[in-house]
């Protein structure tokens, strides 16, 4: 069996491809010199060893000057060629151009983020490239091979799975609130621990959110009557809004909705730990220049966004 590195001594060194193409067109080896910025000795050492890998004179000295033979015409086309793909391999990348752009960046993230996130960063992507196209994907299981295929460019929100061998970036920090029903009678300007466990909520199945949510309930030994559970957050306004129960939610959403239905928004009473959602890209990506534009356009929309105080 061949070894590779046999392979690669019978390849030519690119100088004297070099070499050949310039002494093809200029016909001088002084000529050939001076564009290479070498000496005259050099030239015609590397033209001599040119000669013996490839066993051809190649070129011949007459009045007009070196003159190719026919195995340099035969090859000149596929010097040419091969100069012209090395480089092409040393070429800058071109930069993303979001003005032409057609491209589709696919974002995984979860149904909160559709209503927080996603209207705003479409109006900006569309504003600046108004042919690219975004595709919001969920958060599940397979998010991280997405990620890795390429098949996905972003995943936002807060996706533990993603904690170790991805990037990351911190956009904005996240505490929680409650929602209540703007007329909830039964509930005064402040909602306190003990009140809380006795009214009845609404609760949210999905989401990395609604875990910690779990988690803090059985580390406080806090029991609460849950009277419906929702798979995400739609419908979630319409239901607080037309009952007296209890949403107790991310800061982020739970502005949005409070607005979109008018609800009370209250300070939790349950001390529920806080969390950053983050941007999330794969190393493969990560010089990419249409994802790294796309990674920049969720910081300077989301990254400064400070931490709402109550209403």
């Amino acid at each position: 069996m061949t070894h590779p590195k046999e392979i690669d001594a019978t390849l030519i060194d690119v100088k004297l491809l070099r070499l050949l193409d310039l002494l093809y067109d200029t016909r001088s080896v002084t000529r050939c010199a001076e564009l290479l910025e070498q000496s005259q000795p050099t030239i015609s050492i590397w033209l001599s060893r040119l000669r013996r890998e490839l066993h051809d004179p190649l070129f011949v000295r007459s009045a007009e000057g070196m003159l190719p033979t026919p195995r340099a015409d035969a090859l000149i086309v596929h010097v040419r060629d091969a100069l012209a793909a090395l480089r092409r391999l040393s070429a800058p990348e071109h930069g993303f151009d979001p003005a032409s752009s057609e491209r589709r960046f696919r974002i995984c993230m979860t149904d909160a983020s559709h209503v927080t996130m996603l209207p705003q960063l479409f109006a900006h992507v569309h504003a600046l490239a108004p042919s690219v196209t975004l595709e919001a994907l969920g958060i599940a299981g397979g998010t991280a091979g997405l990620l890795q295929a390429g098949e996905a460019d972003l995943a936002l929100g807060l996706v533990p799975e993603l904690e170790s061998g991805f990037y990351q970036q911190a956009l904005y920090p996240q505490d929680w609130i409650c929602l209540v029903n703007r007329y909830h009678q039964r509930i005064g300007e402040q909602l306190n621990l003990e009140r809380y466990g006795r009214e009845g909520h609404v609760g949210i199945l999905s989401g990395s959110g609604s875990t910690l949510l779990r988690e803090t309930l059985k580390a406080q030994q806090v029991e609460r009557r849950v009277a419906i559970e929702l798979p995400g957050f739609l419908g979630l306004a319409a239901i607080v809004s037309t009952t007296d129960l209890i949403a107790t939610v991310p800061r982020h959403i739970g502005n949005a909705l409070a607005r979109s239905a008018s609800l009370r928004i209250l300070p939790c009473p349950l001390p529920i730990p806080p969390f950053i959602v983050k941007q999330y890209w794969h190393a493969r990506f990560h010089h990419d220049s249409g994802n790294r534009w796309l990674r920049e356009m969720c910081v300077s929309l989301f990254q400064h966004e400070p931490l709402a105080a109550a209403c």
